[in-house]
């Protein structure tokens, strides 16, 4: 089969796929059909998370038939999103930059150096008070996050070192589609050339862009470790991917049932940040021994440097995240006291 009919094939099956979904009952032996997507594989941390999301959910509430769709198979996260919009499926996982154009809350997130570290990242996560207004930001849209995933320190990573910014003038590295990523990009030096990520391989490939910007799990998971030899844990995002629920759905549900999802949603995060914990050392060892991945420790103030004025500039332009951006900076100085 030719690779043109090979796309145009899967493209007849996800749109087939899609609209089954849309017309089709949520009911299959008495149980309630539970469709989650996601964009990963079956060995990723976010796909383990989900797996304890479902037993704990059917071992409580055996009504329910929680189903769980990988590797986008029912579509890439926007189009997911709309799909959780419509009530055709009921969860899937997120980028926050991807729920940026339903809500522009979300682009506290996008800031560069936003947490001072994996510890106060986690502490800010780990806060109700903080995440409710971002959380329920989305509702008019109908639906709305329940939980959040770890997806780790953004650094990156080319096919020449970068040790520090000066070392990106004239690449061209692959961005999240965000104007708050491509302000950042800039400010860098680098030019900022947003696409979709299951691009990004063959892009470096073919010399259209020479590195790209993620955690290290896009080198062994994604393969992009076979042709970019260079990894610099520069750390300019902490960025938090996002299972949402649709909203009619989660309000259908009795204080029971409710109680219950919401705790499996609270198991799921700890069981994936645990599992991307063992999966970041497994993926280090795997790039530096099998793929010849150099891993760079640089200045990260050199980098801070050039990004920093961005906060005053986003906050200008998106006033509502100063109370947000407030108490996370709050975080930021408790952690370092508790660290002295």
């Amino acid at each position: 089969m030719s690779i043109n009919l090979k796309k145009i094939t899967l493209c007849f099956t996800l749109i087939f796929a899609m609209l089954s979904f849309v017309g089709c009952e949520n009911i299959n032996d008495g149980k309630r059909i539970v469709r989650i997507s996601h964009g990963q594989s079956t060995t990723h941390p976010q796909h383990i998370g989900l797996e304890a999301f479902e037993q704990y959910i059917e071992e409580r509430l055996p009504q329910y038939d929680i189903q769980i769709f990988p590797n986008e198979l029912l579509g890439p996260s926007v189009k997911a999103i709309e799909l959780v919009q419509t009530g055709a499926i009921d969860f899937v996982v997120s980028s926050t930059s991807n729920l940026e154009t339903f809500n522009d809350i979300y682009q506290i997130f996008s800031m560069p150096y936003l947490f001072d570290s994996v510890e106060a990242y986690h502490k800010v996560m780990e806060d109700e008070e903080i995440l409710a207004p971002i959380y329920d930001s989305t509702e008019e849209s109908g639906f709305k996050a329940v939980t959040w995933f770890d997806a780790g320190t953004r650094n990156f990573y080319a096919t020449t070192p970068i040790n520090t910014p000066d070392d990106l003038k004239g690449k061209k590295i692959r961005v999240i589609a965000s104007p708050t990523n491509i302000k950042m990009m800039e400010a860098f030096g680098a030019a900022a050339t947003p696409m979709s990520f299951g691009e990004v391989y063959t892009a470096i490939q073919q010399g259209v862009i020479q590195g790209a910007e993620n955690n290290e799990l896009a080198l062994t998971n994604n393969k992009h470790g076979e042709i970019v030899k260079y990894y610099t844990y520069n750390q300019h995002q902490m960025v938090p991917d996002m299972l949402v629920g649709n909203l009619k759905f989660l309000e259908s549900l009795s204080d029971e049932e409710y109680k219950v999802f919401e705790d499996a949603a609270k198991l799921c995060t700890e069981v994936e940040i645990e599992a991307w914990q063992e999966g970041i050392e497994q993926a280090k060892k795997e790039a530096s021994e099998e793929m010849g991945v150099e891993f760079i420790y640089p200045d990260v103030n050199l980098f801070k440097e050039k990004v920093l004025p961005l906060h005053k500039e986003i906050l200008t332009e998106n006033p509502k995240l100063e109370p947000i951006y407030n108490n996370i900076q709050n975080v930021n100085k408790e952690v370092k006291e508790n660290e002295k």
